[in-house]
């Protein structure tokens, strides 16, 4: 595995599980604007503009894509993609000192699945690097094939609802996020040309658009159903769905043969985990100020 791209591609998960909480945290701040409607809403947003947690947030997440395309430009889709998963390790680190929640043992049996079996996957898997781009034919080919899939996912989500429809629509979501990532990969492709290269390359703009379909797309899976319905197939059906991008797009490989077992184990410790840390009361954490707050003893209460 390249070195440069393990690291960028853990830093831009904790910059991106940064840049969750510290903007979660300026989003609970107490608030002074009362009333409903657009006059309302645009104060709301001058006071969250104000807040120094929301612009630490902000440029945590401009880290974040920047290192997720250092770690594209110098390593394969297959390893920066599953790498990404661990933002939910971060979030919760992170989140458990912002929001001075400790977290329980459970949700540390949560985490060590999580990274085991992320450990166990891509050690099994051991992803072997492709071309850094793919033909026009190719892209037509793939892309059209995940339109259907994504216009599929997204027809049978209008007519469900709670869980299911939540897990559809992180599954529909998640091919949107790693398609958004194969094209910064392509993009990446043409940077020895220069901005040329990368301003007169369709791809810079598909890229563009379906990364704001993705961000669109996952605000609906969000508010279908709680988190631990859309994240486990949010996170791994972008790690998966990309390992299978970065073969038919670049000729990148995994092992298979015997390793597709222990591939396999590391995939089910992985949703584990994932289900288990969306239920953690410290990645809750910040839905309101008052919970993220010590709370007054018995004794407090009664003086």
């Amino acid at each position: 595995m390249n070195v440069l791209t393990v690291i960028t591609a853990l830093l831009s998960a904790l910059s991106n599980g940064a840049a969750s909480v510290l903007q979660r945290r300026a989003a609970v701040e107490p608030d002074a604007v009362s009333g409903h409607g657009a006059r309302a809403a645009t104060a709301r947003l001058a006071g969250l503009l104000r807040r120094p947690f929301w612009w630490a947030g902000a440029l945590a997440m401009a880290a974040s894509a920047v290192f997720q395309v250092i770690a594209l430009d110098s390593g394969q889709l297959s390893l920066v993609q599953p790498l990404l998963a661990t933002e939910l390790l971060f979030t919760l680190l992170i989140g458990a000192v912002v929001f001075r929640r400790r977290p329980s043992a459970g949700t540390w049996r949560s985490f060590v699945m999580l990274a085991g079996g992320l450990a166990l996957f891509l050690l099994s898997a051991s992803p072997a690097p492709g071309g850094d781009r793919a033909s026009d034919w190719h892209w037509l080919a793939v892309g059209g094939g995940l339109t259907c899939c994504v216009a599929v996912l997204l027809t049978a989500a209008r007519r469900m609802r709670g869980p299911l429809q939540a897990a559809t629509l992180g599954t529909a979501t998640a091919a949107c996020f790693a398609v958004t990532a194969a094209l910064i990969k392509e993009v990446t492709g043409r940077f020895p040309e220069g901005v040329t290269g990368v301003l007169t390359t369709w791809h810079t703009y598909a890229a563009a658009l379906t990364g704001l379909l993705s961000v669109l797309l996952l605000q609906w899976a969000l508010r279908a159903g709680t988190l631990a319905a859309s994240q486990p197939a949010l996170t791994l059906g972008d790690a998966l769905i990309s390992v299978i991008l970065g073969g038919l797009l670049f000729g990148e490989s995994i092992a298979l043969g015997w390793r597709v077992l222990p591939e396999i184990a590391g995939v089910l410790l992985m949703a584990l985990g994932i289900i288990g840390l969306t239920r953690s009361p410290v990645m809750s954490a910040g839905r309101s100020w008052d919970a993220a707050q010590p709370q007054p003893t018995r004794a407090q209460r009664d003086a």
